[in-house]
């Protein structure tokens, strides 16, 4: 039978959401009613709500909650069962068929704050743990400290990069950093960032093409997506040593929202790499129980990274609060409030 939903709506004459009651239909076949415990608000929803659209929107992309109908072919899950929610397919089968649909994975643990990993944490954590692969004694610059950073920070710690080097513009943010596991802190207000992070990684191992010292982390993170983080984490990566190895990579995470101008003489004769990462390249039924057994062995603090907690009738205060920068972690939504 249909079930009613209060949902939050982005309509199409405003960029303030209202709190409307929709009747859902039963799901389809391959589909899942999820009753929410807690939903993230993320900076990709800030792009959507400014961006225009012709007819109104309902936002969400990484959650918590329970099955409380489920599809006739939906064999992953069941009516009860307490589930993470992604944006990403959970099956191969469905990504390559490129069937819409967002995955629903069971939830062994983790709390409301396990919202996180459906977006921030896998975004993050898998950047760093997947796309570039970083091993143990590499060195990581992470642009951006919110809460996608945050979670690229703790899986270098996980892996043990030395050093993991936070660039923010806000000292709280910075400090708040450390206890996900940066071991460097630079805030790019007050100086150079790409400078900075040359100082603190002086290879002592001769000059590149251009007569420079070796200096620059082995993987930066850009987690933000403005043209400026951009533009830096290219030339924050050590460039390589002709005929004898090649240089480091650039990742960007964040959703970029501009156009970007890069060095493509830095990029072809010092050997780096710029690549990009989407969802951490992630697959959730593998990643979402291997983060959470991170957050069991104290290794991923998702109690932490939620800094804070809003009602949904308190939406517009959420997204808010995010686009001014007063979030130092993850936002979340909490139907329970």
């Amino acid at each position: 039978m249909p079930t009613t939903a209060r949902v939050a709506v982005v309509p199409t004459d405003s960029n303030a959401l209202r709190v409307e009651e929709l009747r859902l239909p039963d799901p389809g076949p391959h589909q899942v009613v999820v009753k929410q415990f807690a939903s993230g608000v993320c900076h990709s929803q800030l792009h959507q709500i400014h961006r225009a659209r012709t007819a109104p929107v309902v936002l969400g992309h990484e959650a918590t909650g329970v099955v409380v109908a489920a599809g006739r072919n939906v064999t992953h899950v069941r009516e009860g069962d307490e589930v993470l929610v992604t944006w990403v397919p959970r099956d191969p089968d469905v990504a390559r068929a490129r069937r819409p649909g967002a995955a629903q994975i069971a939830l062994p643990g983790g709390g409301e704050a396990a919202a996180s990993n459906g977006c921030a944490v896998m975004t993050g954590s898998g950047a760093v743990y997947h796309t570039a692969g970083v091993k143990k004694g590499q060195s990581v610059a992470v642009f951006g400290v919110g809460g996608v950073g945050l979670s690229a920070i703790a899986a270098a710690a996980y892996v043990e990069a030395d050093p993991i080097i936070a660039v923010d513009l806000d000292d709280a943010k910075l400090d708040f950093a450390r206890r996900f596991g940066a071991t460097v802190c630079v805030n790019a207000s007050t100086t150079d960032p790409v400078t900075r992070i040359r100082e603190l990684t002086a290879l002592g191992r001769g000059a590149d093409m251009s007569g420079q010292a070796v200096a620059g982390v082995d993987f930066a993170f850009d987690c933000i997506g403005v043209r400026s983080t951009m533009e830096q984490i290219l030339p924050a990566v050590r460039p390589g040593i002709l005929g004898v190895e090649t240089g480091g990579t650039a990742v960007l995470v964040g959703v970029p929202q501009t156009p970007v101008e890069l060095h493509a003489w830095d990029l072809l004769v010092n050997e780096k790499k710029y690549i990009g990462s989407i969802g951490g390249s992630c697959r959730p039924d593998q990643d979402f129980p291997m983060f959470l057994q991170w957050y069991k062995e104290g290794q991923l603090d998702l109690d932490a990274l939620v800094t804070a907690r809003y009602p949904l009738e308190r939406i517009n205060d959420a997204v808010s609060d995010l686009e001014h920068g007063k979030i130092a972690g993850r936002a979340i939504l909490d139907f329970t409030l």
